[in-house]
């Protein structure tokens, strides 16, 4: 059998992964081997951690309405109550950011859902 000179595409193909390995502790952003089995730990962990991202935001946004809804008089339960049984359609995110950056606008939303009990 012939011996395969690779050449250039497994040292561009090396190269492009010890890239990716920038920054990761001694030989793992040095040597091949171990920076391969890191990437690929990394990439996995990566892709899971978008995931539980979205969760660790939503309970945030939870405690930012939580907050604000009891300095209105209410809890976030009734808030959410409150504000399904009236039809007003705003997602948490966006209460989350009424609730820090425009607190009159919050204060109305939580005034209105009072006054329909």
């Amino acid at each position: 059998m012939v011996r395969v000179k690779r050449g250039y595409v497994a040292r561009r193909r090396r190269k492009k992964l010890l890239k990716r390995a920038k920054g990761f502790r001694g030989s793992l952003s040095k040597l091949f081997r171990p920076s391969h089995q890191a990437v690929i730990r990394a990439m996995a962990y990566a892709t899971a951690h978008r995931r539980k991202r979205k969760g660790d935001l939503r309970a945030l946004w939870i405690t930012r309405i939580n907050a604000a809804a009891r300095m209105n008089g209410l809890t976030y339960g009734k808030l959410m109550n409150g504000l399904r049984k009236a039809k007003i359609l705003i997602d948490r995110k966006m209460l989350a950011e009424m609730a820090v950056n425009d607190q009159d606008a919050f204060k109305k939303l939580a005034e209105s859902i009072k006054g329909k009990k």
